[in-house]
């Protein structure tokens, strides 16, 4: 059976949608806003109307996993913790660089049908489940677009706030206000991929800029925590006056937002580009805090960005949180997610229970 014929079984009637009057549907998943006639698909591909209903995905996973909270990244959400992460195929981007493109581009890249194979028929309650079997504090979508696949993750979610777990989005960031209102009730963290601050570089990727930027300023309104994270590629975004750009705009929305500028690597169709050195991430981590955000890190090249893993207090410089890559290695914070030494006030989301974050592995000594 072909990949579209398994994932079109695997649907549900969608609720994000806008009826018009020739009785076309509006889909309001993602800031596309596809018109969908009678038959037709959305950019997503796995949105479709059919004898005027909006068929939605529905009843599976193409990837379940237990990972730690600080791979999606998250670092202001309660650190230490495991995310329960699960995601399904399909993607309103088609980003050249996607490591996770045979998930993101099915239905697209004839390559990607192989993604068929998957694909795992599973309950929401099975999901919820099996995360209360491991023990974990959240539960995340991720690993392809979740926006377009928001009423199955609001299933999940709504069983997930019952066992008071945490649910979180890893997200191009290319919402709707319609979309956000639809998640808000239980959706507690949201990271958003800002990945330029040009409009022809969004426009290659299957965007508008303005639209994620929206998202970002929404978001923080609504109340989500949200982590904003620049996938910094040589000679696409790096340049010092786009990377001040993203930082002042960030940091005009609120300085606690926390930015992870990361390093890019050859995959899939952008394999010309040279992967980010190190002294890129550096550069740019500078930038962030001159700009005056106050939580910067440079992440996935672990023990080489000097200390843009770490967490320090911005009021008197007290080293808070000790990581290595995905391992947390000192926790200093209080469980009011204050400064132990002056009392500052640490934005995010923290434990209660200091005392309980998981220190894995063996803790190197602090910079001081």
């Amino acid at each position: 059976m072909a990949l579209m014929e398994i994932l079109d079984e695997l649907t549900i009637a969608g609720e994000l949608y806008e009826r018009q009057a020739d009785g076309a549907l509006r889909c309001t998943a993602c800031a596309h806003r596809c018109l969908l006639r009678e038959g037709r698909r959305g950019i997503c591909q796995v949105r479709f109307n059919q004898q005027g209903e909006l068929r939605t995905p529905w009843g599976y996973v193409a990837g379940l996993q237990a990972d730690p909270i600080e791979k999606k990244p998250f670092y202001h959400f309660l650190p230490g913790s495991t995310a329960l992460t699960f995601g399904m195929l399909g993607c309103n981007f088609h980003c050249d660089y996607c490591q996770n493109w045979l998930s993101s581009q099915a239905l697209r890249d004839p390559l990607a049908e192989e993604s068929a194979y998957f694909v795992r028929k599973l309950s929401p309650q099975q999901i919820v489940a099996y995360g209360r079997r491991l023990g974990v504090e959240v539960i995340a979508s991720s690993y392809n677009e979740p926006l377009i696949t928001s009423e199955w993750a609001v299933a999940i979610f709504k069983l997930a706030v019952q066992m008071d777990i945490k649910c979180v989005y890893v997200s191009n960031g290319y919402a709707t206000p319609e979309v956000l209102d639809y998640l808000r009730p239980y959706l507690a963290g949201f990271k958003v991929d800002l990945k330029s601050m040009q409009d022809k570089n969004y426009q290659r990727l299957g965007g508008v800029l303005k639209n994620v930027l929206d998202t970002i300023q929404r978001a923080r309104a609504l109340g989500l925590w949200v982590e904003a994270v620049t996938l910094v590629v040589p000679g696409f975004n790096d340049s010092n006056e786009e990377l001040w750009e993203a930082a002042r705009f960030l940091a005009g929305v609120s300085a606690d937002i926390p930015w992870h500028v990361t390093a890019f690597h050859q995959d899939y169709k952008m394999t010309a580009a040279d992967n980010t050195p190190s002294r890129t991430l550096l550069r740019a981590a500078d930038i962030g805090r001159e700009a005056g955000l106050r939580y910067v890190y440079a992440g996935n090249i672990p023990g080489r960005v000097e200390d843009y893993e770490h967490t320090r207090c911005p009021n008197c410089n007290m080293p808070l949180i000790q990581r290595m890559g995905y391992v947390i290695g000192a926790y200093h914070l209080t469980a009011q997610g204050a400064c132990p030494q002056c009392g500052a006030k640490i934005a995010g989301v923290w434990p209660e229970y200091p005392k309980r974050v998981q220190i894995s592995g063996s803790s190197l000594p602090m910079p001081v």
